[in-house]
């Protein structure tokens, strides 16, 4: 028996995932939490052996977390899940050391499958994330733009390509308006931009926007 912790701090996610899971006989939710403070606690008390964490939540992203959860729980296997299309963190994910990352976008199944390798101690490699690996051994030092940026850069960027101003992002975010300048200024140093135009037109035609 699989059991699983859920870290996502949509509720709404969390019971997807539930009522995905509650299908298979051999799998288990122990606990569910919505940020990463409480996900530090459950880990600790629980015996999981899989752990589905998302990659955004409102003060600290899903890598940071990841940094703190290996900490208290090497061994813990973990399915990243994410909203971000596979070309953004994958990669990412797996360097750090999770067992697979799943796309929020795809096929229940996929999840089911990630899970269950991940609880019998391997990974789970999907084919699109297969091809980013052969590309990325192809041609190590390439990779687009976007991909040199942190978790809540790359938010940032897609909030930009919606045409959101500095204000609303703020609040979605929860962070001040000058720390989404100060990180707007990042991200256009990083991609070897100079205006928000030049963001918003990459955004667009990369699929970025939220």
């Amino acid at each position: 028996m699989a059991k699983v912790i859920i870290a996502d701090d949509h509720q709404l996610m969390r019971e997807g995932i539930k009522k995905i899971l509650r299908r298979e006989p051999n799998m288990r939710v122990v606990g569910e939490v919505a940020n990463v403070d409480e996900l530090l606690q459950l880990v600790e008390a629980s015996h999981a052996d899989v752990l589905i964490l998302d990659i955004n939540f409102p003060t600290r992203s899903g890598f940071d977390a990841l940094v703190e959860v290996r900490r208290v729980r090497p061994e813990l296997a973990v399915v990243m899940l994410s909203m971000y299309p596979e070309d953004r963190f994958a990669l990412r994910a797996l360097k750090a050391g999770v067992a697979a990352y799943v796309n929020k976008a795809s096929a229940a199944d996929e999840l089911v499958k990630a899970v269950r390798r991940a609880a019998s101690g391997d990974r789970y490699i999907s084919p699109i994330v297969v091809d980013l690996i052969a590309r990325e051994l192809q041609d190590p030092t390439g990779g687009a733009p976007h991909e040199k940026l942190s978790v809540r850069e790359s938010q940032i960027l897609s909030l930009i390509g919606a045409g959101k101003p500095a204000r609303q992002i703020a609040r979605e975010l929860a962070i001040g308006p000058a720390t989404v300048n100060t990180l707007r200024a990042r991200i256009l140093k990083k991609m070897g931009m100079h205006a928000n135009s030049e963001l918003i037109r990459y955004a667009i035609e990369h699929g970025l926007t939220e």
